[in-house]
Order: C-alpha cells, then structure tokens, then sequence
C-alpha cells in the first residue's frame, strides 16, 4: 500500500484540475437567447450556397467490381529491327558465338 503513495500528488493535481475546469465552464460563455439563435439559424440557411471551383481533371468512373483482382497488363520489352544496313558486306568469314543457353532477365 505503501507503494501507492507516488500517486497521490498526481491524483490531487488531476482533482483540483477537474474542480477549476468545472467551476470556470459553469458559466454559458457564448450562449445566446433562443430568437438570436433562430434568427443566426435562419440567416444562415437562407443564403445561397456557394460552390467551390471544381477540380482541374474530370473525376474518373468507378469500375464495375466483378469480384475477381486483376492486374493491369504489363508492357514487355520488343527488339525493334535496325533501320540502317551495312554499307559493305564483310568478305571475312563470321565466327558464330558459342550458345550461352536460355538466358532471361528476372
């Protein structure tokens, strides 16, 4: 029990904080009378409504859910043939490269 006893400066604290926040509320600080505050209501409802300036891109529709996740399609890399040709063929015997096997990027 003894232990407890570091609590009770901070539970004294909390209390007289509770009491002074109870006592300094009490008061109707700000409130109004029923005719100001259906006057204000009325006023403020009876105004036009004034529209904020849309955004710069057109709001995309939603897509239709089918339930099944799909991933959009992936761009593959395509080898685009060479537009320029040799100017002179080679007369010199074309040594083939050793195949190196299937060998793909990851």
């Amino acid at each position: 029990m003894e232990i407890l006893f570091w609590l009770v400066p901070a539970g004294v604290v909390t209390l007289v904080t509770m009491l002074w926040v109870g006592w300094w509320g009490r008061e109707g600080r700000g409130e109004v009378d029923r005719e100001t505050a259906a006057r204000r209501l009325g006023e403020a409802l009876g105004r036009e409504q004034k529209r904020r300036p849309g955004y710069a891109v057109a709001r995309r529709t939603p897509d239709r859910s089918t339930g099944v996740a799909l991933r959009p399609s992936r761009m593959r890399p395509t080898v685009l043939p060479t537009l320029s040709e040799p100017a002179e063929p080679s007369t010199a015997p074309i040594e083939e490269e050793p195949p190196t096997g299937d060998r793909r990027a990851s």
